[in-house]
């Protein structure tokens, strides 16, 4: 592998060892509110803090943009961090979520990893080199449209004004699409997208380390990644579409009724 990817990984593996081993410790970890359905642990930021320990130690002049501990993002090359994708489900002991580590250079996705520490499976991607799911290069599947897929969503719960658009294009794809998943981690249904266990997936309200990584390996993939207008400008609204060209574009043009312009995270 890549020696960034290396280093990601290996961060990543790290990190998801200290998620494991306080999951049966649930009752005694510190929970705090962000906000409205928006929570971070003790353990998020243990994590967080082994990964910028060990991307620190190895690229001392890389930046570090991280859910819980922010950063700055104005280096030539930013690691981009969500050392727990899917805390709510952590915090219920249901058991899917993953550490996401992205690096860009000077605003281009160059490296993605993902990283299960339930399944113990691993995602990695670099900008012209491809998706591996497992050490094997994997693709999207190449369903003709929504017509009997099936999409990945999220709920953007945190956000009202999201509320009744979402509940618009959830219901038009829903009347067609085979079926529906909503598992609580953006970064592993991305993921899932990558390798063809979900057909496309859409989402309103996200932040860049939800999406950054798995953006990458969809693209990697021979998937396409953008916004809810078909652009490119999804780490910017927080409001991403992917999937195969056909699924893609299908997602594109029943999401478009229900856009609303200037409503994002």
């Amino acid at each position: 592998m890549h020696p960034m990817i290396n280093v990601a990984v290996r961060a990543a593996r790290s990190a998801g060892n200290i998620i494991v081993r306080h999951i049966d410790r649930l009752d005694r970890i510190e929970i705090r509110d962000k906000g409205r359905n928006d929570f971070v642990s003790d353990v998020d930021r243990m994590a967080e803090d082994e990964i910028r320990a060990i991307l620190s130690q190895a690229y001392p002049d890389h930046g570090i943009l991280g859910e819980e501990g922010g950063g700055d993002d104005s280096a030539d090359h930013v690691w981009v961090v969500d050392p727990l994708d899917g805390t709510l489900n952590y915090l219920r002991g249901f058991p899917h979520f993953a550490v996401s580590i992205a690096l860009r250079h000077r605003g281009a996705l160059e490296v993605g990893v993902i990283y299960d520490p339930i399944q113990q499976e691993l995602w990695t991607a670099r900008r012209g080199g491809g998706c591996t799911f497992e050490g094997r290069r994997v693709r999207v599947a190449q369903r003709p449209g929504i017509d009997n897929a099936l999409i990945g969503t999220g709920f953007p719960t945190r956000f009202e004004a999201l509320h009744t658009p979402y509940l618009g294009m959830f219901g038009d794809i829903f009347r067609r699409a085979g079926d529906l998943r909503r598992t609580g981690s953006a970064a592993l249904d991305l993921a899932y997208v990558a390798c063809g266990r979900l057909d496309g997936f859409y989402e309103p309200g996200l932040a860049p380390w939800d999406m950054a990584a798995g953006a990458l390996m969809v693209r990697e993939a021979g998937g396409i990644v953008g916004d809810f207008a078909g652009g490119d400008r999804y780490l910017e609204t927080g409001n991403i579409v992917a999937g195969s060209p056909k699924v893609f574009a299908d997602l594109v043009r029943t999401i478009a009724p229900h856009r609303v312009e200037g409503i994002r995270a």
